[in-house]
């Protein structure tokens, strides 16, 4: 194990559980509600409860939404195919960034490939790309922002990795693998990756934030999900007309979607040492 690994762990070891646990809990039981949110529903998904819009009642706790259907059931279905989708693209980017990072710092010539290539996709902005994708896969629904996000999220994060691994592709250990024989892949998955852990985990927390926010505003843009689907994002820009009358179909899910980026960015960056914080934000 590399003296980094040692004293990445060694700091780990010196954090107090109740403080380490403390920030975990809000993101925790937002996304526990969530998945179990479906189950917890007191009544159907799409079957009108109230009058369109009504108040907060015995019969619907947060109210009626634009079709009287109960604001609290669809909130509870909204989140699990966002969060979903969310940590799908979180994993994938991540992967993807740290395997093309690793391969930059290792093979130079690769490296300007990967790097400019980045660069120049980086250019394109995200709601551009979202709206070229949705048109030219017009029924791919929500798995056309989910390809979208991993798309436009990759540039970003290859270059955050490229940056964080740089240091390491120079260290007396790595040279002395390769004056050893040792392939690309050994030195990428043996000798640089376990050193990135930190880096990695705060990079798949900003990922995370960043898909919620992108997924989120295609669902406002109707380039996602349809309706009858609930959807956060999507019952906030259905029920915006009716927010005098029953303000809770609309700031309930904007609440939700907000809570949820900020709870998973914060349990990201307590367990990542704030070195790992500083690359990230680069």
């Amino acid at each position: 194990m590399t003296h980094i690994a040692v004293l990445n762990q060694r700091a780990a070891r010196r954090r107090p559980w109740p403080r380490l646990l403390l920030p975990l809990a809000p993101g925790v039981l937002l996304v526990l509600l969530a998945a179990l949110g479906p189950l917890l529903a007191p009544h159907p998904l799409d079957k009108p409860v109230t009058a369109p819009y009504s108040e907060p009642g015995t019969d619907a706790a947060l109210g009626g939404d634009q079709l009287g259907r109960d604001v609290l059931s669809r909130l509870l279905h909204g989140g699990t195919a966002l969060i979903g989708s969310a940590l799908t693209v979180a994993a994938t980017v991540t992967l993807l960034a740290t395997l093309l990072g690793c391969l930059a710092v290792l093979n130079p010539r690769l490296g300007r490939l990967i790097e400019r290539t980045a660069d120049t996709a980086i250019l394109l902005p995200p709601l551009l790309g979202i709206m070229l994708l949705a048109l030219a896969w017009p029924g791919g629904g929500r798995l056309t922002i989910t390809v979208a996000a991993i798309a436009l999220g990759t540039p970003y994060a290859v270059r955050i990795m490229a940056s964080a691994a740089a240091p390491l592709a120079t260290a007396g250990f790595v040279e002395t693998a390769i004056a050893n024989g040792e392939s690309t892949a050994y030195l990428a998955l043996r000798e640089i990756l376990p050193n990135l852990r930190a880096t990695i985990l705060a990079l798949f927390g900003l990922r995370f934030v960043d898909a919620v926010y992108v997924i989120s505003m295609a669902g406002f843009l109707q380039l996602g999900p349809q309706p009858p689907e609930a959807d956060w994002a999507l019952m906030v820009r259905e029920n915006a007309p009716g927010i005098m009358l029953n303000p809770w179909a609309v700031v309930a899910p904007g609440l939700a979607i907000g809570l949820l980026a900020i709870s998973v960015n914060l349990a990201a960056n307590t367990l990542a040492p704030a070195t790992a914080r500083k690359a990230a934000l680069r």
